[in-house]
């Protein structure tokens, strides 16, 4: 899914490059491409959160064809939130980064990258996908529902964060490597993989889906790429909704 001689498009200022991606999508371009903003001025993230862009933050969408079944499409989310933490950890020398369900990367625990997929179809056998992403590299935004942080904040003092397209360049290899793996072996290794760095597993969580509430304890990550919750009820399987960690790790 992840085309290794794609070519990448820089924008200086653009509304969103997810909103591009749909754009050519729409007019049926849909050749493998990275489409890389320094600015954004309409950025978003999931459930339509408006996305900070900060100058010196990677702000990336990789827009591609595929013939894949939505379900696999779904778990490429993952692929890219591994990917992002094995990179992040290249830069920072340790194994700090943590991956919080759905979507969400963080270095110890505060966010540092949020992954968004977009889809449509473009006919009965193929969809149009945008792979977005979001690094904290150079700054981190304020005023979150949640702790955040950058590279930069968390490098040595005299270590220079990477710049977007140098943080890119080391983790394309990586988001190919996890795509594939994901095609030819399925999602179980993916899943393990993601397992080693899950954030709050173990801990309790408060799940929110829209005005609906569910409590209890972070257990695992099942077959189809669910949250795993232990409640009073027993085992619920989550399929989409806001995680928030309610005890401390």
């Amino acid at each position: 899914m992840i085309d290794p001689r794609a070519p990448v498009q820089i924008f200086d200022e653009i509304d969103s490059t997810v909103l591009e991606a749909r754009r050519r999508a729409g007019r049926g371009e849909v050749d493998p491409v990275w489409l890389i903003a320094k600015r954004q001025t309409a950025g978003r993230g999931r459930r339509g959160r408006a996305w900070a862009s900060l100058e010196g933050n990677l702000l990336a969408t990789y827009l591609f064809a595929t013939a894949q079944p939505p379900a696999t499409i779904a778990l490429l989310g993952f692929a890219t939130g591994v990917a992002l933490a094995e990179t992040i950890d290249a830069f920072l020398g340790a194994s700090r980064a943590r991956l919080k369900w759905p979507n969400d990367v963080f270095i110890d625990d505060a966010k540092v990258s949020g992954i968004l997929l977009d889809s449509g179809a473009l006919d009965a056998r193929a969809a149009w996908v945008a792979l977005a992403f979001g690094v904290n590299l150079a700054a981190a935004p304020e005023a979150l529902d949640q702790p955040a942080t950058s590279l930069r904040q968390v490098l040595p003092p005299d270590t220079l964060a990477p710049s977007p397209l140098v943080f890119l360049d080391a983790l394309r290899p990586r988001l190919e490597g996890w795509a594939r793996r994901l095609e030819q072996e399925g999602f179980e290794p993916l899943r393990r993989a993601w397992l080693q760095r899950a954030h709050g597993l173990g801990r309790e969580a408060r799940v929110q889906q829209g005005e609906h509430r569910i409590e209890g304890r972070i257990a695992g990550l099942s077959s189809r790429g669910e949250l795993e919750l232990d409640t009073v009820a027993g085992r619920r399987l989550i399929a989409a909704g806001d995680v928030l960690l309610t005890s401390a790790g």
